[in-house]
């Protein structure tokens, strides 16, 4: 699904599914998410008699960093009843988020990221400031179990 070309895409034409399938409207939109990632962990291991004095790199586990979601406070309560699943204990709140990256006229999706088994694992609003002038705005971190790009 990824398309290849000469110029890199600009960063601010995108679209996220919390895994309930919506991607337009307030309660779908994001400023921002961060923090999408993934390493492999590697192992050093050599052998007490080994002709050569290196270490041998074994491929270890995956890990999968913590993303966040950034967005304006619009009075919708997705996110909290997200993570009050969670807390509950309920495992059907693990789902799978999507976000994909459009063109500059938004006509094609040219990159996808998946983060399967992600559950939310910290809400944050605010912060408040009566004598602010910028959007009141919550966050949400996630924690997922994969990564996958197309």
């Amino acid at each position: 699904m990824a398309v290849e070309r000469e110029r890199p895409y600009v960063q601010f034409n995108f679209l996220v599914d919390l895994g309930d399938g919506v991607t337009e409207g307030p309660g779908a939109g994001f400023q921002e998410v961060s923090g999408v990632g993934m390493e492999v962990t590697v192992s050093e291991y050599r052998n007490g008699n080994s002709k050569e004095n290196s270490v041998q790199k074994i491929t270890g586990m995956n890990k999968s960093t913590d993303v966040t979601l950034k967005r304006g406070v619009i009075g919708k309560l997705n996110l909290y009843k997200w993570l009050d699943q969670i807390r509950n204990g309920d495992q059907a709140g693990l789902r799978t988020v999507t976000v994909q990256l459009q063109n500059e006229d938004h006509s094609e999706i040219v990159q996808t990221w998946k983060l399967l088994r992600a559950r939310p694992m910290k809400h944050t609003s605010g912060p408040f400031n009566a004598k602010g002038t910028d959007v009141a705005m919550e966050e949400l971190v996630l924690a997922y179990e994969r990564l996958e790009m197309e």
